[in-house]
């Protein structure tokens, strides 16, 4: 990013949103995170259809501002969110505000799409994911086992059997299965493969939202296993975390948040069949979404839910409103 897009305070000012893209030979790149998609009908179709959702929340949060008292004020840095970004959802369906200093806001926000970072000091007596730095499937790895007291790492060139070779990288989704003992290749890192799938054949993620280190919802992502590592999803419905996750298993949750120390963000949950426990594969601080299949009922009431929690966080009441 040029540094005339960044302000002195650290925020990136307003600006076209193609800047944050490039468009090479039938791909094109998000420059914050390297990550490259395909040029396709499909993608197209997704952009049509957050658009509309774009459009709504601006919608509700011009309402919100006319209706109720002025929100809280949030300081991101070093960048704001684009509006694909679930938290620019959350703060402008909530009626809160971005502001354009520490010294203006209500909170401050550590907000970096980099898979390993080194966050700056707060400057505000209430901040937040300001000591999330490495996002890594390593380091998620290593915190899950530390939480939950089994593991999810695996040494390739000794396990025999299959496992799953993944990128560090955040947001890559270039997971694929290999027959392992296998030499490991640099850069990647390399978990047990987790099977979800029924007899249906579908495979099943858990997106967990969380917000001051408490799940607050749920995604029921489902695909079928043989694309378990793809970005689309064929279904998505809302859930409660209790509706999904054993008391034991919030409490676990939970402590994985406050490892990573992880105020705001979405883990990618994965539930095994065969033994009933938990897998947390990704934590994602800058998640995006909400997924564009998810229908126009738990869409809103996922923004609202998240928009509240967001608000409750920054003013210091309870986080989690029922769903």
């Amino acid at each position: 990013m040029a540094a005339s897009d960044v302000s002195a305070s650290g925020n990136v000012h307003r600006g076209a949103w193609l800047r944050d893209f490039h468009y090479e030979r039938g791909r094109i790149l998000v420059k914050s995170t390297g990550v490259w998609m395909k040029n396709d009908l499909q993608l197209w179709a997704d952009i049509g259809r957050w658009l509309t959702y774009y459009a709504f929340v601006r919608l509700r949060g011009f309402w919100a501002r006319l209706t109720k008292p002025a929100g809280p004020r949030i300081w991101f840095t070093p960048y704001r969110p684009r509006p694909w970004y679930v938290i620019w959802a959350a703060t402008v369906w909530g009626g809160m505000r971005l502001a354009r200093s520490p010294d203006d806001a209500d909170a401050a926000f550590y907000f970096e799409d980099q898979t390993i970072a080194a966050p700056p000091p707060p400057r505000h007596t209430r901040a937040f994911n300001f000591a999330v730095g490495d996002v890594s499937k390593t380091r998620v790895a290593q915190v899950m086992e530390e939480a939950f007291g089994y593991p999810l790492a695996l040494d390739p060139a000794t396990h025999v059997g299959e496992g799953v070779e993944k990128g560090e990288g955040n947001g890559l989704h270039d997971g694929r299965l290999v027959q392992c003992p296998t030499a490991p290749v640099a850069g990647k890192a390399y978990q047990r493969l987790i099977r979800t799938e029924g007899d249906d054949g579908w495979a099943c993620d858990l997106r967990t939202s969380c917000v001051g280190g408490r799940p607050v919802l749920v995604y029921v992502k489902k695909k079928p296993a043989a694309a378990r590592f793809s970005i689309q999803n064929t279904s998505v419905v809302v859930q409660a975390p209790e509706d999904v996750f054993s008391p034991a298993e919030m409490a676990q949750l939970e402590r994985f948040c406050a490892a990573m120390k992880l105020d705001w963000g979405a883990l990618d949950v994965l539930r095994e069949r065969a033994t009933g426990q938990l897998y947390i594969v990704d934590v994602n601080k800058t998640d995006t979404g909400p997924a564009v299949v998810l229908n126009w009922r738990d869409r809103a009431r996922a923004t609202k839910l998240l928009a509240a929690a967001l608000s409750a966080m920054v003013l210091v009441r309870d986080i989690a409103p029922p769903l």
